[in-house]
């Protein structure tokens, strides 16, 4: 079934409505001005589009600037209603929220659309989920034997530079894969461009610059400025799915859970950091958090280690 005609209520044929224009105009400044990654605009114009979709054969009428403006929180929520009547679980219907608000945000500020009811739309209560950090051990264990499955020792050896980069200095995979041959040679410390364009310094430990030294010793080409500094097997980009590949292959080695994924060492970075004793702010920064908020979740983490301990150790618990 055609994408269009699954999300219109009455199975109208899609129609080139004028919302559209103004769904592209958002998109184009979340990408311009805000640097918003590729996959956070395709997620949102999917959303925003079926949303204007929709609200064509809910009201039966052109969707325009005012009738934006005039929709009803019932309007509102017959969209989500549809959607969830699609299988939508809490978690997706949460951002399809959350995409909403920032359309309309976007167009009261720069077109004068004022959709008050968007205020009173709620976004549906989620499970709060605490990241699952790997044991020391396990961290570097995996990034260890990632290369081990490897069909040439220069992609196992770059296979464990990325994940010692995850775990040894909390990037996030996209982070690492957006690498250039610009930080060559790698010293103490490298400069990252992290979410919406912004930039932090981290620290490169000795055991991961050495892992990246080995890589770039077997690989067969040497990384310019601007160019990727880690490379798939025919020369292009290196895909985030290869790496969690490698990963995978690594756990099931290591018989550790699903939940040992290459973002699960960036959460290893900050639980063990804040085991040690570093205080929040300094892992806000080395994270590139935007707030305080999105650090503070590694203190419930600390805090279920903790139990755990009790739990294992104390003669009463």
């Amino acid at each position: 079934m055609d994408a269009d005609r699954a999300l219109d209520p009455l199975n109208l044929p899609a129609l080139n409505q004028p919302a559209h224009a103004r769904v592209a105009e958002w998109l184009g400044h979340l990408e311009a001005a805000e640097r918003r990654s590729a996959h956070t605009l395709r997620a949102y114009q999917t959303s925003l589009n079926g949303f204007v979709h929709f609200m064509g054969g809910h009201l039966g009428a052109a969707v325009t600037d005012s009738a934006l403006a005039a929709l009803s929180l019932a309007d509102l929520r017959a969209y989500l209603a549809h959607r969830r009547g699609e299988g939508l679980a809490n978690v997706s219907v949460a951002r399809e929220v959350a995409a909403l608000r920032s359309f309309f945000r976007w167009a009261r500020k720069h077109r004068g659309i004022d959709c008050k009811a968007i205020a009173g739309l709620a976004s549906p209560r989620l499970k709060k989920r605490v990241p699952r950090p790997l044991a020391p051990a396990d961290a570097t264990g995996v990034a260890d034997l990632a290369g081990e499955d490897a069909r040439e020792p220069w992609i196992g050896a770059r296979d464990t530079a990325v994940l010692l980069l995850l775990y040894g200095s909390g990037l996030r995979i996209a982070e690492a894969l957006s690498l250039t041959g610009d930080v060559l040679p790698v010293g103490a410390t490298i400069t990252i461009t992290g979410k919406r364009g912004k930039t932090r310094v981290v620290p490169v430990l000795p055991k991961v610059k050495e892992a990246i030294d080995a890589y770039l010793a077997l690989a067969p080409f040497t990384p310019a400025p601007g160019t990727p500094l880690f490379r798939g097997a025919k020369g292009g980009p290196l895909s985030a799915g290869m790496i969690r590949a490698a990963m995978r292959s690594a756990r099931a080695a290591l018989g550790l859970p699903p939940s040992a994924t290459p973002h699960a060492l960036r959460h290893s970075f900050a639980t063990h950091l804040l085991a040690r004793g570093a205080d929040l702010r300094s892992i806000q920064e080395l994270l590139g958090h935007a707030s305080l908020s999105s650090t503070q979740v590694y203190t419930e983490v600390d805090a279920a280690r903790l139990l755990d301990v009790y739990r294992h150790a104390h003669p009463r618990a």
